[in-house]
């Protein structure tokens, strides 16, 4: 099975980005970067289009990454090598965020919970700034309690024995915001945690699953 991303563009006739973004994503299909290009002209097929929920044209899935407006043929390339990589989904995550582009992050990860994979990833990251730690925080209490969120109660639990306290904090308030009972075990040892901020909200992590003490 291929490891190359597909490719899916929506053009228009009267759009003058969509050739430039045509040809980058040309180009990347003969440079052997992409493994299918599929072509879908909105006004031959406006059902099809429609189905996908397009507002704006160019518009281009590129693996999993749904990419709007007009994009270079270097940027186009960046995203195609991103693709099937942790880190290339964090960085997407990252440019939804500080684009305004919570409301279709929740959409998509409401779709396909892979989405949520890389959370993770930037909440551990010490680089990741504060717009799109708000954005995260803002992702998981539209999302909090629901069953998509138990994907990541280890990998969020692996987090509450980071190093920076602020990691460990953060951990502790989202995995309370899973609702998922598998969160205890991690949150108990912080209870006794050497910063008074992680053992605080451990508490009240705690409590909102009704336990307080090991």
């Amino acid at each position: 099975m291929s490891a190359l991303p597909d490719a899916l563009v929506v053009v228009s006739d009267s759009c003058p980005f969509c050739p430039t973004v045509l040809a980058g994503l040309t180009d990347l299909m003969k440079s052997g970067h992409l493994a299918r290009l599929e072509v879908v002209n909105i006004e031959h097929h406006p059902d099809a289009v429609a189905a996908l929920g397009v507002r704006t044209v160019p518009w281009v899935r590129l693996g999993p990454f749904e990419l709007d407006g007009l994009r270079s043929p270097a940027e186009l390339k960046i995203w195609a090598n991103r693709a099937g990589s942790k880190a290339g989904m964090a960085a997407y995550v990252v440019e939804l965020l500080a684009t305004g582009g919570l409301q279709k992050l929740i959409e998509l990860c409401r779709r396909d919970a892979h989405y949520l994979d890389a959370i993770p990833l930037l909440i551990g990251d010490a680089e990741t700034d504060l717009h799109v730690r708000l954005g995260i925080g803002a992702l998981f209490e539209e999302l909090q309690r629901q069953p998509l969120l138990a994907r990541l109660v280890d990998a969020l639990g692996a987090l509450t024995t980071a190093d920076q306290a602020r990691t460990r904090s953060d951990a502790c308030h989202y995995l309370a915001l899973t609702g998922n009972r598998r969160a205890i075990p991690y949150l108990e040892p912080l209870l006794d945690d050497t910063d008074p901020t992680v053992r605080e909200v451990a508490q009240e992590a705690l409590a909102s699953f009704g336990s307080t003490r090991r």
